[in-house]
């Protein structure tokens, strides 16, 4: 492999493998033909129509807004008591997948820690799951020993769980996620990495947020993902600021820039010989509005449903008090009834006209200004 750029790392990969992932996509397709119609007008289309006729194909699902750490990247930091809002039911979650019958993969998690919400958490992963519906979260892994989470959460045939470790020793990682304890969370990463040695199936995969608090650290932190018993590793180097100013200026403070793509390939190298497979998310080209598919896809494909059931653009705002789309769902006819709506329609012709929302700004090239 020879890296030239940061473009050309090597991106993240489903846990369960890329071949897994396409034969669940063939199951449920194949268990639904109204899933698989929506597909394929899906496919069709070319993100030029301000109207669509197909349902998304994936939704970002938020069970929890509310989270146990104060992590220093993230705004749950700032909200009264680590929380937003109430909790999504486990009736409207099934009523939304119920309704969405062209679904084919979920994020699970928001702004918050999943597993803080108990059973029904993983009661919604086994509802969609028995669809075939591909599954992913996010934990902070705090919570993977109280009642034996580690196992319960594996066996719901969950496709992917991200674990977040942002420091390799307990300084480094304690004063990043405000509110952890570093030993807990490496018991509990033995734990659920070795639960699923012992079922012969390995969702995990630890996810580190790359900033200048530990970026001295990459390489211990390669160490600790297989001293922990993971096979997958991903580092990011992208924070979010949803869409909010005071954050994109405080979250810039902490990005590290100038990271040499040569010196991240070694740690693809120590992976290899560790048994870890090193990834790397990396956002190095924005958008921009010179053609439809330079677009964001998110208009046109899928949402961010938050936990207390409504709509918001993309998981980079992730919060509805910075941007919601339509009435909340239980006031409307249902998230088809605003995907469809003229509000919707609105919003994909500010992308597709140039005239990119404010708040989408920051993702595209000057900002979503169109020359000419």
């Amino acid at each position: 492999m020879s890296v030239r750029t940061l473009q050309d790392l090597p991106a993240p990969e489903p846990s369960l493998g890329i071949d897994a992932y396409h034969r669940e996509r063939e199951l449920a397709l194949d268990a639904s033909p109204k899933c698989r119609e929506n597909y394929q007008r899906y496919l069709a289309a070319t993100r030029r129509c301000v109207e669509v006729d197909y349902l998304p194909i994936k939704l970002d699902i938020e069970n929890v807004s509310r989270c146990n750490f104060r992590c220093t990247m993230c705004v749950v930091s700032e909200w009264p008591k680590g929380r937003r809002a109430d909790d999504m039911a486990l009736e409207d979650f099934r009523r939304i997948l119920d309704e969405q019958y062209g679904l084919l993969e979920i994020k699970l998690q928001g702004i918050g820690e999943p597993l803080m919400q108990g059973g029904d958490f993983f009661s919604m992963i086994r509802y969609a799951r028995a669809r075939h519906i591909w599954v992913r979260s996010t934990t902070n892994a705090s919570l993977l020993h109280l009642r034996e989470n580690f196992k319960r959460l594996v066996d719901t045939d969950i496709n992917e769980i991200q674990i977040s470790i942002d420091g390799a020793d307990a300084g480094t990682f304690e004063s990043i996620r405000v509110g952890s304890k570093f030993d807990r969370v490496v018991e509990n990463c033995k734990a659920i990495n070795g639960h699923c040695d012992q079922v012969g199936r390995k969702p995990t995969k630890m996810w580190t947020v790359v900033q200048k608090g530990n970026v001295h650290q990459l390489e211990q932190l390669v160490d600790l993902a297989a001293e922990l018993g993971f096979e997958n590793q991903v580092f990011s180097l992208a924070l979010s600021d949803w869409g909010i100013e005071s954050w994109n200026e405080r979250n810039s403070d902490v990005t590290v820039s100038g990271l040499a793509s040569t010196n991240l390939e070694a740690l693809v190298d120590r992976g290899r010989a560790l048994g870890v497979k090193v990834r790397f998310w990396t956002v190095t080209e924005k958008y921009d509005t010179s053609s439809p598919d330079r677009l964001c896809a998110w208009p046109f494909e899928r949402a961010y449903l938050s936990s207390d059931m409504k709509v918001v653009p993309c998981c980079y705002l992730g919060d509805p008090n910075v941007m919601q789309i339509g009435k909340d769902l239980r006031q409307s006819g249902g998230f088809s009834e605003i995907w469809q709506s003229g509000e919707y329609q609105e919003f994909r012709e500010a992308h597709l006209s140039g005239n990119i929302p404010k708040v989408c700004q920051g993702c595209y090239v000057g900002g979503g200004v169109r020359e000419g």
